[in-house]
């Protein structure tokens, strides 16, 4: 069994609804049980600024799946769900990003673990800090990163109504 720390993120639309139904395919997905679920947060975007904010969160699963075959169950949600691709890191109804999967370093022409530039970023990383405050990561504690970014009240959270 692996732990796995998977982003999602929306910011079209009924945005919490978005990442509700996004969570609620991991749980009913083959292999995937203990899904535990961050608060939501509202965060700028990153890259191309001209569009809505996000609304984001972090997953904890456990999980029998290869990496590969999470990336797959990943793409899969966000396929059913009619993700479009238009503008690199543009709008978007629903994105699913593995962060971390057990202490793994994987990296190939479709998937990279950790997260590229996962590190870097507060609304990746906050999120999964509520959900584990001591992980590490390749030996670098997430609470200190996230302290050296800035900290949390870098983002805010938001409260699902």
């Amino acid at each position: 069994m692996s732990i796995s720390y998977i982003s999602i993120g929306s910011n079209i639309g009924e945005k919490t609804q978005n990442i509700d139904k996004a969570v609620e395919m991991l749980r009913n997905s083959d292999k995937i049980y203990h899904v535990e679920v961050s608060s939501y947060y509202e965060t700028e975007p990153v890259g191309y600024l001209d569009q809505d904010y996000f609304v984001n969160i972090a997953v904890k699963i456990e999980t029998d799946l290869e990496p590969l075959e999470l990336l797959a169950v990943c793409q899969r949600v966000e396929q059913e769900m009619k993700r479009v691709r238009k503008i690199r890191w543009g709008p978007r109804i629903i994105d699913l990003d593995i962060i971390f999967y057990d202490d793994l370093k994987y990296e190939d022409e479709n998937l990279v673990i950790p997260h590229p530039r996962c590190l870097e970023r507060l609304f990746v990383l906050v999120p999964i800090l509520e959900l584990d405050e001591k992980l590490i990561s390749d030996g670098v504690s997430i609470a200190d990163t996230v302290k050296s970014l800035g900290g949390k009240d870098m983002i805010r959270m938001i409260v699902n109504d």
